[in-house]
């Protein structure tokens, strides 16, 4: 009988210790000058992904905290994620205009408290409700801390001093990018908080000199170069002045990636100078990454793993 007792106690433990946590890659820069130094590539270079939207995959909706916290079992990341204004002025993470395609709700999110808005849930990408609640800005920014980056995207309506406050109020600055679209957001942005980092887009060196014609210096701008892998010679062009590079991959390159996963289209794409890869595939972009990482014994040493 005891040795009955032992046999199961055994399988019990291997059965604990099949399911132990996973681990969490996390980021962690203790001030916000250090930071931007990173940014500023004063530190070396160590390329990342961004989760579009947090990285949703089954079970994970978009703009959800806990999706951002999967996305950490898999890459150290930036999480992007997008802001809206509930009808009594809450901020709070959500894509759409409307509630139907993500969550049980319906209609507009303006149409809502923020009271109201937490009675529904978010669905996944396939339409499947999970128990995830709609989160706000404030508790975002609070669960992000030492453990991912942000790039904080705006929708239509929702103003950049209220974004501003709420880094403020959560002491965001060490981790924290606002997502800008044209060079008169960005001054403006600059402008209301000269001391943050700010995603601009510049596809040109042209776009560049009219930033800083605006007022935008080099050392507070990511320079989002669009969707399409812009010229080589744009890359060293941004490096050259100590700006860091995002890609957006989502769409037709995540396509192209996903259909084609031997061809390492990631890999390529940092290899031609892009820092940061906006994107929706997080685990094949991810796995691809690593092995650049590997192969060219990259390291950060803002990067914990729990």
């Amino acid at each position: 009988m005891k040795k009955i007792q032992l046999l199961f106690i055994a399988v019990a433990l291997l059965g604990l210790a099949c399911i132990a946590p996973a681990k969490h890659y996390y980021i962690s820069f203790k001030t916000a000058e250090e930071f931007q130094d990173f940014l500023n590539r004063k530190t070396g270079r160590y390329p990342l992904l961004s989760a579009h939207r947090g990285g949703p995959m089954s079970g994970f909706p978009e703009n959800a905290i806990e999706t951002f916290e999967n996305a950490t079992t898999y890459q150290p990341v930036i999480i992007e994620f997008d802001v809206a204004l509930s009808k009594d002025s809450a901020l709070v993470i959500m894509h759409d205009d409307k509630l139907d395609r993500t969550s049980t709700g319906t209609g507009l999110v303006s149409s809502y408290t923020y009271a109201e808005l937490r009675k529904f849930t978010l669905k996944d990408d396939e339409g499947k409700v999970t128990s995830f609640k709609i989160p706000t800005l404030e508790e975002v920014l609070y669960w992000g801390k030492d453990k991912v980056l942000f790039t904080i995207d705006l929708k239509r309506g929702v103003p950049y001093e209220k974004i501003i406050a709420a880094v403020r109020r959560t002491k965001s600055e060490t981790n924290s990018i606002i997502i800008t679209y044209n060079a008169n957001q960005a001054a403006r942005v600059h402008e209301l908080a000269p001391d943050l980092m700010i995603s601009a887009t510049v596809k040109s060196r042209e776009d560049l000199e009219r930033l800083n014609q605006m007022g935008v210096p080099n050392d507070k701008i990511v320079a989002f170069v669009g969707i399409s892998a812009p010229d080589k010679s744009l890359y060293e062009y941004l490096r050259n002045k100590g700006i860091t590079s995002i890609l957006g991959t989502m769409g037709n390159l995540d396509k192209s990636a996903k259909a084609n996963p031997n061809k390492m289209v990631y890999l390529g794409l940092v290899h031609n100078g892009a820092d940061i890869l906006s994107t929706d595939e997080v685990v094949l972009a991810g796995n691809q990454l690593s092995i650049l990482r590997k192969k060219l014994v990259l390291k950060l040493k803002n990067l914990y793993i729990k």
